[in-house]
């Protein structure tokens, strides 16, 4: 099979699945091009209230896969921030779901999620040392943001591996599932945050993120939205609240 993505949409949760068996699902150039306007697509679609990214099989993904990148270093690694980019942007909560070698830029596109579950025996590295290769401004200070500047110092200069006892300890990953019970524990989590506002969601995501020039904006959004007094009204019934706030779809 040839290297690509490929995805789903399921009970609200889009996966999308990197593939590239040969290569431990490394990201072909091909694949990098192909991931922004495919979160494009996803994002617009209002029967996606979250996204799940994942490698096919026992593996996340083991990077870029150096064959297909004919260009500079520079070129490469373009591909890999406009891809990184575009999911750190994506406006719904993002989970990677991760096996097996976690590596370059696949830690990238993990980093760039919102939340990461693991497995246990999942392998965790970010590598330029080990190509010298400077590893982008953005990418270091999402990392930064991630586990603080002293595990990526750990990480960037020496390009060792992580497992994810360690991975869990310094906020790279969020929670370790025993072999066999990610799957199970993704599907549940996923379920919970399509249950949730997206309101809520979205607001909370840029606040996170560090946006500070948009109160304004969220309050008229809550005032307009409804989920306010639905959720109260649902919890005094005791029943699932029916929020209808969506994002809006993009020009």
């Amino acid at each position: 099979m040839e290297p690509r993505l490929t995805h789903r949409v399921e009970e609200a949760v889009a996966t999308v699945v990197m593939r590239n068996a040969a290569k431990r699902n490394a990201m072909t150039a091909e694949m990098w091009r192909a991931l922004p306007p495919l979160l494009g697509e996803l994002a617009a679609d209002p029967a996606v209230r979250a996204l799940v990214l994942t490698g096919e099989g026992a593996t996340f993904c083991a990077g870029a896969d150096i064959s297909t990148l004919q260009g500079s270093a520079a070129e490469a690694q373009a591909l890999a921030g406009a891809a990184e980019e575009a999911l750190a942007a994506f406006p719904k909560p993002t989970l990677a779901a991760i096996r097996g070698h976690c590596v370059g830029g696949g830690a990238q596109l993990a980093a760039a999620c919102d939340l990461r579950f693991a497995e246990e025996g999942a392998l965790f590295g970010v590598t330029p040392a080990r190509l010298g290769i400077v590893y982008p401004a953005a990418a270091t200070r999402r990392l930064v943001s991630l586990v603080g500047p002293a595990t990526t110092k750990y990480l960037l200069f020496s390009g060792e591996l992580l497992g994810t006892e360690r991975a869990l300890r310094t906020g790279l990953v969020d929670e370790v599932l025993p072999e066999g019970e990610l799957d199970k524990r993704v599907a549940e989590f996923t379920r919970i945050l399509t249950a949730r506002s997206q309101l809520t969601q979205a607001a909370a995501k840029e606040f996170a993120n560090g946006r500070t020039d948009r109160d304004a904006h969220w309050a008229e959004q809550a005032r307009g939205s409804g989920d306010t007094a639905e959720g109260v009204t649902a919890f005094l019934e005791r029943r699932p609240p029916r929020f209808t706030w969506s994002v809006p779809r993009r020009g």
